[in-house]
């Protein structure tokens, strides 16, 4: 029996019923082909970015691209396969930094995490800078993330350790786009070379002791900042809403 067929049925002089079909190990072969696209992706997301042609991926899982599509029909659903327990740990850790008796400590300490985790890969620091659209899980992470800022925020403004006319969203954008400089400054310098200018940016975060000098212009609303990170990234978002690269690269 040839894959696809329906059981055949009995025999009619008693030699019995046909063999199953082969489903079991069918069903195997396919789980195993997605777990090494998901391993594969993740490497080739880490040194390429997200950006990566997808045959890539398919070629070094081992796989067809029609098997790859079968399973990820979108570049959005293999990359939240792929990134789905990583996003969850930067939540959990927004989570602890929440707890933090002392808010500006759990800022940094958060920051420095999160800063960590953008130095790993480079398609890790392309989720987390930018915006992707239709990855369920990243659209949460963000949303948490900003939540945590504004709370840590918040917070230390009450306490005193931050200048009282920094928003969320100037705190984001600058994030952000300094997060897009880590690949190329670690590269240079070695995997901690982020530490200098984050603490340099947060310095600048801090409360001074007499009147702060106002910033100039206004900040960012939410809706703008949105747009600001979908241009800055790979599938830069089209003026329209879309992804201005096609899933199929």
């Amino acid at each position: 029996m040839t894959v696809g067929e329906e059981p055949t049925a009995p025999d009619p002089a008693g030699s019995g019923p046909a063999a199953p079909p082969p489903a079991p190990r069918l069903r195997r072969d396919a789980r195993r082909n997605r777990e090494r696209l998901v391993e594969a992706a993740h490497v080739v997301f880490a040194e390429q970015g997200l950006d990566a042609p997808l045959d890539v991926i398919a070629r070094r899982a081992g796989v067809g691209n029609a098997t790859l599509y079968r399973h990820f029909p979108t570049r959005a659903a293999l990359v939240d396969a792929v990134f789905h327990d990583q996003l969850a740990e930067t939540m959990s850790a927004g989570d602890r930094a929440r707890d933090a008796p002392d808010a500006w400590n759990g800022l940094t300490d958060y920051l420095g995490t999160v800063f960590a985790t953008l130095a790993a890969d480079r398609g890790t620091n392309d989720l987390m800078t930018t915006r992707l659209p239709d990855v369920e899980t990243l659209r949460a992470v963000h949303a948490h993330n900003r939540e945590t800022v504004g709370v840590l925020l918040e917070r230390a403004r009450a306490q005193g350790g931050v200048r009282p006319d920094v928003t969320t969203e100037d705190l984001l954008f600058a994030l952000a786009a300094l997060g897009r400089a880590v690949p190329a400054l670690t590269s240079v310098t070695g995997p901690d070379g982020w530490r200098r200018p984050l603490a340099l940016f947060l310095e600048g975060l801090r409360a001074p002791a007499g009147t702060p000098r106002p910033l100039p212009g206004r900040a960012l609303d939410e809706s703008e900042l949105g747009k600001v990170l979908g241009a800055m990234g790979p599938h830069r978002t089209r003026p329209d809403g879309g992804a201005a690269t096609a899933d199929a690269t």
